[in-house]
């Protein structure tokens, strides 16, 4: 790593938490590839449209972390391989295998036929807290809708759904309780811990007694042709768990805060309901929830803008700082609902395109919708400074909690 390295803490600061795209546009001018140093990792950032496309598509950025260099211990600590050694983590071959044996469960003809289902989640939620004029959206709507809606899709029990929740928000919030950082880690390790052990016990019930659902499809896929390994059973069901619904609720977060927070395109889009699909799109573009692609490995010297990126180096995708660039977007931190419609990276791009892109899409397009139509006079609930996110190192941009009113 270079000794012109920028110190996280310098980027990864609590104004960066808030509003993280100043940061970006200064990178994409001054540093479009630049080294970052780390206490736990060092990387280079790529953060211009063009670059980023190309470095989501370049074979010499291995996405393997359990290969030569075990940079899996570095990334995601000693305890991760039980969960994170998953398609999301691999090379085709490797990923073609994976990938082609989950496929099939996010086919869009049976992702749409969930749709009756998905309005029926969303209207139950919003029942408890429409008499009630206000609402924490988070913990009340965003986060349990599509947790709800994956675990019904993997077969996990209604009655540990809560626990199985609990144990991914301790994950998805590391970093932003009081606890000193090594209770930190050691309650992330026990989450975990216990996470993979539950994962490993439903795929055994599952394959003792068959059901209607997605684990019991891979199970039975995998026996039939050797497709899925045991431990990749395990793992495939977590990173379904975890992609299902982690980057769904902070995508609803941020999308309806984005919209307090731009009334004029907030009263655009319930005067014109038919521009949602499109608004999601920008809204992706806007504010994703996923400001960096998952890691990559440069298994060879590499060179982009001129900066020469090392073997073994760790190469972060900035996802979000792309979609603002101006080379490609006219006006990019001006959200805009009727913004013709163009290629983002808020889904990823190449073979790592996001496989959930249908189910997301949907349960997105109606809940913000339901939510527009059923809480009349949504506003925020505290001032925009107050709104308490995940911490800035996170790899996850979203909020803590979102306070709103609306008249009852």
């Amino acid at each position: 790593m270079t000794e012109h390295a920028l110190p996280a803490s310098q980027l990864y600061t609590d104004q960066f938490a808030a509003d993280p795209y100043p940061a970006f546009a200064r990178l994409r001018t001054d540093a479009p590839v630049c080294p970052v140093s780390s206490p736990r990792f060092d990387s280079y950032l790529i953060t211009r449209f063009d670059d980023a496309r190309a470095a989501l598509t370049d074979p010499r950025l291995s996405k393997d972390l359990y290969g030569p260099g075990r940079h899996y211990l570095q990334i995601f600590g000693p305890n991760s391989e039980a969960l994170n050694k998953n398609m999301l983590n691999s090379d085709p071959p490797e990923h073609t295998r994976l990938r082609r044996m989950v496929s099939q469960a996010f086919a869009p003809r049976r992702i749409e036929a969930l749709r009756p289902r998905v309005a029926q989640i969303v209207d139950d939620l919003l029942d408890k807290v429409v008499p009630q004029g206000q609402a924490e959206l988070m913990h009340d709507f965003a986060i349990p809708l599509p947790m709800v809606v994956i675990c019904e899709l993997l077969g996990v029990p209604r009655a540990d759904q809560d626990q199985v929740l609990d144990w991914t928000q301790v994950i998805r919030t590391s970093g932003s309780s009081r606890r000193s950082p090594q209770e930190e880690r050691a309650a992330v390790a026990q989450a975990q811990v216990r996470l993979h052990h539950y994962l490993a016990d439903l795929v055994r019930a599952k394959r003792a007694r068959p059901a209607d659902d997605m684990v019991s499809a891979l199970i039975a896929a995998c026996d039939h042709d050797g497709g899925l390994s045991e431990p990749e059973l395990v793992t495939t069901t977590f990173l379904l768990l975890f992609a299902g619904h982690q980057t769904t609720a902070d995508f609803l977060g941020n999308a309806t805060a984005a919209l307090l927070t731009h009334p004029d395109q907030l009263d655009l889009l319930r005067a014109r309901p038919e521009l949602l699909p499109s608004a999601i799109e920008e809204l992706l573009r806007f504010d994703g929830p996923l400001p960096v692609a998952s890691p990559r490995i440069a298994t060879e010297d590499v060179e982009y803008q001129g900066v020469r990126i090392p073997c073994g180096s760790i190469v972060g995708v900035v996802l979000n700082a792309a979609n603002h660039d101006p080379a490609h977007f006219v006006d990019p931190d001006r959200l805009d609902l009727r913004r013709a419609r163009g290629p983002h990276l808020g889904f990823g791009h190449g073979v790592h395109y996001c496989l959930g892109v249908s189910l997301a899409r949907m349960e997105a397009q109606i809940g913000l919708g339901a939510l527009l139509r059923r809480l009349p006079g949504l506003r925020l609930g505290v001032p925009v400074a107050e709104l308490r996110r995940l911490p800035a190192a996170s790899p996850f941009r979203g909020l803590l909690e979102l306070p709103v009113r609306f008249a009852a």
